[in-house]
């Protein structure tokens, strides 16, 4: 059912919720998960445009990513990473289409209407954008 799974991760505790859902879900399906963070600071917004260097934050993020993914590959997984930079809605979107994803997986942190004015809504962007499936799982609270 699911080939290719698009999990959306933040490098954040939020992760932690997210993970065995989709652990579970390649297990089942014999699914390769890919693991996707986008940088979106100033640096990542601007690193093709601008020509930058990368940040102490974009190789955090990658350093991130690529512990998931040894972590869930010891674990019997097919993984693969991305990382994407600029808006993360937009990037999400893009690389399931590019990648030919069978589902995107993401954290929700049940923001209501003044939270996601304040912080912005990329599930809300990405649901409408998106032609696949959205699995979202709650964010267990720190």
């Amino acid at each position: 059912m699911y080939k290719k799974i698009l999990v959306a991760l933040e490098n954040s505790h939020a992760d932690r919720s997210l993970l065995p859902h989709v652990t579970e879900l390649a297990d089942r399906f014999h699914s390769q998960l890919l693991l996707v963070h986008v940088a979106d600071g100033w640096v990542a917004r601007n690193f093709d445009h601008l020509k930058l260097a990368e940040s102490d934050e974009i190789k955090e993020d990658r350093r991130y990513l690529e512990m998931v993914a040894a972590r869930l590959r010891k674990a019997g997984l097919k993984v693969l990473v991305h990382l994407a930079m600029g808006d993360p809605a937009t990037e999400i979107v893009k690389t399931a289409e590019k990648e030919r994803c069978d589902l995107i997986a993401m954290t929700t942190h049940g923001h209501r209407l003044i939270g996601d004015l304040i912080f912005g809504s990329t599930i809300n962007e990405v649901r409408h954008k998106a032609t696949i499936p959205v699995l979202l799982v709650r964010a267990a609270r720190k």
